[in-house]
This record gives C-alpha cells, structure tokens and sequence, in this order.
C-alpha cells in the first residue's frame, strides 16, 4: 500500500485536497494532480501512477474518456468520482472498465476499500494476462517445432525424435531458441518449394 503511486484529477480543487489528504494519511504517495482531462492524460503517460483517482465531470475530456484511454494503455486502474450514479453514468463507466465509482462526497471509509481492491485486481489482471501471453508463445513454439519436425522427418527420412534432437542441438549450438531454429527450417523448406 505505501509504495502504490496515485494520481488526483477533478475540476474541484478542494475535492483534490481532501483525496489526496486522506490518501497520504492511509500510507499512499500523490504523484500528481490535474484538474481537466487532457491534463489528466499527460499526467498519467508521464508519471505511470499505479492508480488514477478522477472525477468523471472534466471540461475538455470528460473522466470516462479519460479512463478508457488508461484502460486501453493498460497504464492502471480507475476509481471514478461522480456527483450522482445514473444508470446512463453507470454504462459508460462499465464500458471504460473502471475497477472502482464512488459517488461524492467521498468518504475515507469508502475510499480506502475501492483503492485496495482496484489495486489488487489490476494487479492480479495484469499478471493473468502475463501468463495467458506466455501460454500463447508455448503453443506457438510448440506449433512451430512440430512442423520443423514434420519436415526434417520428411526431408531426411529420420525419426521424430531424431528430428527433435537435430533441432534441440542446432538450438544449444548456435545458441538461438528452439522458435527460431524451427522458423528457419520452416523458411528454407519454404524457399525450395
């Protein structure tokens, strides 16, 4: 929680004061603070805040604009402050992927639990998004070698296992990963065709 950077962003400068007052008193660090939302924006890009605290009524770029930009750069989550919860305000934020929506006035009760669980999920989103993209590389390298397999038993007559270890060594040899010695196999096949 002390180490979790934060940015404030709301048209209201003593709202701002009174989030980042409560928000250093609960152990977290303001990074910076902004009051419209193309601001907001260079703000975030610039200081990479682990959380983004903004009011969705901004001049120039509303909140909601503002969080969906965040989400789509994967730069951190958004907890929304808004002066009602109207169903039509309620759609758009779920459509900008907010992780939290307080209605103001906000109070420290409410604050501190939608800060640690938009927190924590991001992170644990993040992290399954990791091993989901590395799962994908596995398959992808494992696609790959079998059909470098396919062709070296093909080509030279041999066993799979054989075909296996010809690449594994030419990997350890040559010192390049498996993916690139089968996509190199995969291309020279390709060239005599």
């Amino acid at each position: 929680m002390a180490e979790s950077r934060i940015v404030i962003v709301d048209a209201d400068p003593a709202l701002r004061k009174s989030i980042k007052t409560m928000l250093i008193k609960l152990g977290y660090s303001i990074v910076g603070e902004a009051g419209d939302g193309v601001s907001a924006i260079k703000l975030v890009r610039s200081r990479q805040p682990d959380l983004l605290v903004i009011g969705a009524e901004l001049s120039g770029m509303d909140g909601l604009e503002v969080a969906t930009i965040v989400h789509e750069d994967k730069i951190a989550p958004v907890v929304v402050l808004a002066v009602s919860h109207s169903q039509v305000l309620l759609e758009k934020a779920k459509a900008a992927r907010v992780a939290a929506f307080l209605v103001k006035p906000v109070e420290e009760a409410d604050l501190l639990p939608a800060v640690e669980i938009a927190l924590s999920n991001y992170q644990e989103i993040i992290s399954l998004e990791n091993k989901i993209k590395k799962m994908e590389e596995a398959l992808t390298v494992r696609k790959l070698v079998e059909q470098a397999k396919g062709i070296l038993m093909e080509t030279m007559n041999i066993s799979e296992a054989e075909a296996f270890k010809r690449i594994q060594k030419q990997s350890m040899n040559s010192r390049v990963t498996l993916r690139q010695v089968a996509e190199a196999i995969i291309l020279t096949h390709n060239l005599r065709k």
